[in-house]
């Protein structure tokens, strides 16, 4: 399997004040035999993050996007223009796989229509090469944010950090929603490795086991505690 985790401002975007005070991660997932991959949640610098995956041997055949926001697939935010899966569609014709309940989210963030979107449900499954990516349905942050689980390995998106989770008071959020997508990631397998989508810690990764020992997200056991804790 092919998986490299790419830090904006630091591994692309380096010039990009966003892009480095964002510290979002994309990463790149495939078959080395192949040469397929998918880029989840491309942004700030494009061409430069296909011109990495290029230069490792491999071609790009699809988006998986964690959720709409603009940090992750592009488009306005904070009075800035962020580039991103438009940009790449330009280059690479390929599909853009997302949550169902994001589709209207993301049209609107990305300028996107429904011919470039493939609308996906939790449990399906995105197949590149002979890897098979499993998506998991995490609303909270967003109605149709996602995680993608493959080998062993959590791409999280901003539903969990290693310390914290995403916010829940941006439109489209629901803190009960985000309590119960975080009881799914801590149900999966202790030594499931999680790879969030910014950079809000030290580590760049880290087991379940430990998140769950470690992150106060877990602290609340019911859902009537986390809300007097988080809820707005």
């Amino acid at each position: 399997m092919y998986f490299r985790q790419l830090l904006s401002g630091r591994d692309f975007a380096v010039d990009d004040q966003i892009a480095q005070q964002m510290v979002n991660f994309v990463y790149a997932i495939g078959d080395r035999a192949t040469g397929e991959c998918v880029l989840v949640d491309p942004a700030y610098a494009v061409d430069e993050l296909l011109d990495i995956v290029e230069s490792d041997g491999m071609h790009c055949t699809g988006v998986l996007a964690t959720h709409y926001h603009p940090d992750h697939v592009g488009g306005a935010m904070m009075g800035f223009q962020i580039e991103g899966v438009a940009r790449l569609l330009e280059r690479c014709d390929c599909p853009v796989h997302v949550q169902r309940a994001e589709l209207p989210w993301m049209k609107r963030t990305t300028g996107l229509g429904e011919a470039q979107l493939v609308a996906h449900d939790s449990g399906d499954v995105v197949s590149v090469g002979r890897i098979d990516i499993s998506l998991v349905h995490t609303p909270g942050h967003t109605p149709g944010s996602q995680c993608f689980l493959v080998d062993g390995r959590l791409v999280s998106g901003d539903t969990l950090f290693l310390e914290g989770c995403g916010r829940t008071d941006l439109p489209g959020s629901d803190a009960e929603a985000m309590y119960h997508s975080l009881q799914t990631l801590a149900a999966m397998s202790d030594d499931t490795i999680v790879y969030p989508g910014h950079r809000y810690s030290a580590p760049s990764s880290g087991t379940i086991a430990v998140i769950k020992e470690t992150n106060y997200v877990f602290k609340p056991k019911t859902a009537a505690d986390w809300m007097q804790w988080f809820g707005h």
